[in-house]
């Protein structure tokens, strides 16, 4: 099924772009169930120590190595959720000795589909309150474990750059970006355009909010509402988004837009 999802040459159809001198966003092409255009991105971090945080790892190219290199030494591999972790294996293979991050449930589900790896490190819902991977990370990044997402979302606040790191939680679509070094239009297909109108931060982002109200937080909104609320507190200006655009500016206050319905419940459970 993964051919079907994602390009057969990643090299020719990536968008490799430093966002900051420490960001470097890898952007390509990425079709839902085949058929919806939402694109794909892994972002790398080069910390203060001059360690590299991957997180939502996309294919590993002769390019991506070597845009790599010129940032440091991988340390870390990051699965943001539960289902960003298709490319592990191959990055833990060149990088062996990187900690490896995921959602608790992740390490069961690979079991299940033979494929394991060593985890470092497996969030719980209890790690919100108390978690760590190693001192120089823990003091770079925030952290929140959505665990009453659908897909198990950990999110990351790269505190010097005010940078919000997330998978799923919020789309920016349409994948412009994702989409540029192909013909593709990123918003043709009924499907896809069903899907953009949905998860779209632009106006109101009335879709979204009800996509997120009554689809992904359903299962447990009071714990999804104080993430979102935890989340909230962080100081961000940029969110980078698996799907989608990445929010270069003003990203405090669109989260704040997308998720106003959950932030202002959180307010009155308290």
């Amino acid at each position: 099924m993964t051919d079907k999802l994602i390009p057969s040459n990643p090299d020719k159809v990536m968008v490799i772009r430093n966002v900051t001198p420490d960001i470097v966003t890898l952007s390509l092409p990425f079709s839902r169930f085949g058929h919806i255009n939402i694109g794909g991105r892994g972002t790398l971090v080069r910390m203060q120590n001059g360690s590299v945080a991957v997180f939502s790892p996309v294919a590993l190219t002769d390019e991506v190595r070597s845009h790599i290199e010129k940032l440091g030494a991988v340390k870390y591999l990051c699965a943001n959720d539960a289902e960003h972790h298709i490319f592990m294996d191959d990055w833990h293979k060149a990088f062996p000795d990187a900690k490896l991050i995921g959602p608790d449930m992740i390490k069961e589900k690979r079991e299940k589909q033979n494929k394991p790896l060593p985890w470092t490190h497996l969030f719980r819902p209890k790690d919100n309150v108390s978690w760590n991977i190693d001192e120089a990370f823990d003091r770079e990044f925030e952290a929140e474990y959505v665990h009453a997402h659908q897909n198990k979302e950990l999110v990351f606040n790269h505190k010097p750059s005010k940078t919000l790191i997330q998978a799923d939680l919020l789309f920016n679509l349409p994948a412009t970006e994702q989409y540029s070094r192909t013909d593709i239009n990123p918003t043709a297909g009924f499907l896809t355009k069903l899907m953009c109108k949905i998860n779209t931060t632009a106006g109101t982002a009335v879709w979204q909010k009800r996509f997120l109200w009554y689809g992904v937080s359903s299962s447990d909104r009071p714990s999804f509402n104080q993430s979102i609320a935890r989340i909230d507190k962080w100081d961000f200006e940029r969110i980078i988004s698996c799907h989608g655009d990445v929010i270069e500016k003003e990203g405090k206050g669109i989260f704040r837009k997308v998720f106003e319905w959950h932030l202002e419940a959180a307010k009155k459970s308290t």
